[in-house]
């Protein structure tokens, strides 16, 4: 297998070349396009349908997954839902954890599972959970917003804001912590830290969901700054 990934910093894709019976599993609405010779199923992915079900219910993915295979020699082109880049990162028997929209695409041995990270939430909007991949073969993530790489060497530290993080190796710790400040009184809750200490690596993305959700929230007739006579609010339109 070899991939192109084209268009970073903004509006990413991945073009996938495929020898005569190699795969490539991708998330629903990933595909672009794809060669003559190249077959599509859908399924519940390599993990079975007890671990895509978890991922559907805890991990924020969905319950089926397409697998596309080759035929004959082609090519497939994936992009992810937002404007962004795309990472690729080969495992070799190792384990990474990822944001649950993360995900993009993977080759069949690589499993994907869901991760608890306790009760008091990874993540400032909500989840619980981290996608946990493991095995061997080529991962591709996506994040929202540009893709910064942080290499950290053994006990060296590093400060995020947990909704900046895209994933990160397993071999990272990491704890996690309140904050407050402007932020926190201005959106009507505490954002959250994570603090990893090396060996390994960490992915941010410079843009979060949250972030854009809450300044077109402010911006909209009945939104954060107060309600207009109209009554049009955000669930208007969602």
């Amino acid at each position: 297998m070899e991939y192109d990934i084209r268009g970073e910093s903004g509006f990413a894709d991945v073009e996938i070349s495929l020898d005569t019976n190699e795969q490539i599993v991708a998330e629903p609405g990933a595909m672009i396009s794809y060669s003559p010779g190249i077959e599509m199923t859908t399924d519940t992915g390599g993990g079975g349908i007890l671990d895509s079900a978890k991922r559907a219910a805890m991990g924020g993915e969905s319950l089926f997954m397409n697998t596309f295979t080759a035929q004959q020699p082609g090519s497939v082109t994936l992009s992810p839902p937002a404007p962004g880049d795309i990472k690729a990162r080969y495992l070799n028997n190792e384990t990474m954890y990822a944001e649950s929209g993360a995900y993009l695409a993977s080759e069949p041995n690589v499993s994907v599972d869901t991760s608890f990270q306790g009760a008091s939430k990874f993540f400032k909007s909500g989840d619980v959970y981290l996608l946990e991949l493991s095995g061997v073969g080529t991962v591709f993530f996506d994040s929202y917003g540009a893709l910064r790489e942080v290499e950290l060497d053994q006990g060296e530290q590093f400060n995020v804001d947990t909704d900046h993080i895209v994933a990160f190796d397993s071999t990272v710790n990491y704890t996690t912590r309140r904050i407050g400040g402007l932020k926190s009184k201005a959106f009507g809750g505490e954002g959250k830290v994570a603090e990893f200490t090396g060996p390994g690596t960490v992915w941010l993305q410079n843009r979060d969901f949250e972030s854009l959700a809450e300044a077109i929230a402010e911006e909209l007739p009945g939104g954060g700054g107060g309600d207009d006579d109209d009554g049009v609010g955000v669930s208007d339109f969602l």
